[in-house]
């Protein structure tokens, strides 16, 4: 048990002690630049996301085994917003199709509205939000989920992406 903690915390720790363990690391721009893409890749990936589905417009959804969907924004979209000071979501009951728009996003750099990644009905939202909206800052994939809908059409799943496709995407529209 102990030593799970230890291990927790050197991984947490790791890449703010990677320059220290290898000096030479910190004069070489290249080696540098891959640590940077190093870093971004493992604050998008995780064992939480290998279940995520993403979208175009950077909602992401993770569907429970009960069939329901937690919904929110991806990483790439809460760093490009900044951070949010107001999210407005929709009601608990309130039925959504597949694109519908659902709330919006406010942050000190702009506005964003949300669109349901599924068709079906929201069966829950995330309270805390409304006095803490800089979760989805903090934790876009976990406490700062934003509604949690039940699915009416399974299918619709295929047509969204897997993570390494989003990044694909990602990549896409940087260039």
């Amino acid at each position: 048990m102990a030593a799970r903690g230890v291990l927790r915390c050197l991984s947490s720790n790791f890449l703010s002690v990677l320059p220290s363990i290898a000096p030479s690391v910190q004069h070489n721009p290249r080696l540098l630049t891959s640590i940077s893409s190093f870093q971004r890749a493992l604050a998008t990936s995780s064992r939480l996301s290998a279940a995520l589905k993403f979208t175009d417009k950077h909602e992401w959804i993770r569907v429970e085994e009960s069939g329901v969907g937690t919904v929110g924004i991806s990483n790439f979209a809460q760093e490009a917003l900044g951070d949010v000071v107001y999210c407005g979501l929709p009601e608990v009951g309130a039925k959504l199709a597949q694109q519908d728009e659902f709330g919006a996003l406010e942050s000190v750099k702009a506005a964003s509205e949300l669109y349901s990644p599924l068709t079906g009905e929201v069966v829950e939202i995330n309270t805390l939000l409304a006095d803490k909206p800089g979760l989805v800052n903090k934790s876009c994939y976990t406490d700062g989920w934003l509604m949690k809908m039940s699915i009416d059409n399974p299918a619709e799943l295929e047509a969204l992406m897997d993570e390494k496709a989003y990044e694909r995407y990602i990549r896409s529209i940087e260039d």
